[in-house]
């Protein structure tokens, strides 16, 4: 069982910047892929990053060169900081865990097991 609390988030102006986190419960958090995904009111729940035990990430193509994804896997940890926002970045960011990292990596919501509570990011224009 993980659990998994998110913090971090808020209002911030377009071009700004959010470093959202993770709090991961578990002894055994290093071997989960790690995910960070974000949902927009109407919109289906959308993959934003994964990592791995062995620091490996894919990103999403929407964020790609923007947010970069990081773990501690002595803290239990997950990190997702986000650069150069944009309004169409305002969603409710989740955490989500899934055990192991074999490739491909994970990017369906269904995929993964464990899941936040979720912080709201709003990005002003």
């Amino acid at each position: 069982q993980v659990q998994l609390v998110e913090s971090g988030g808020g209002l911030v102006q377009a071009g700004g910047s959010l470093k959202l986190s993770c709090a991961a419960s578990g002894r055994t958090f290093s071997y989960y892929a790690m995910g960070w995904f974000r949902q927009a009111p109407g919109k289906e729940r959308e993959f934003v990053a994964i990592t791995v035990r062995n620091g490996d990430t894919v990103y999403a193509d929407s964020v790609k060169g923007r947010f970069t994804i990081s773990r501690d896997n002595v803290k239990n940890m997950v990190y997702l900081e986000m650069n150069s926002l944009k309004p169409e970045d305002t969603s409710v960011y989740y955490c989500a865990a899934r055990w192991g990292s074999s490739w491909p990596l994970p990017s369906n919501p269904n995929q993964f097991e464990y899941w936040g509570q979720g912080t709201q990011v709003t990005v002003s224009s």
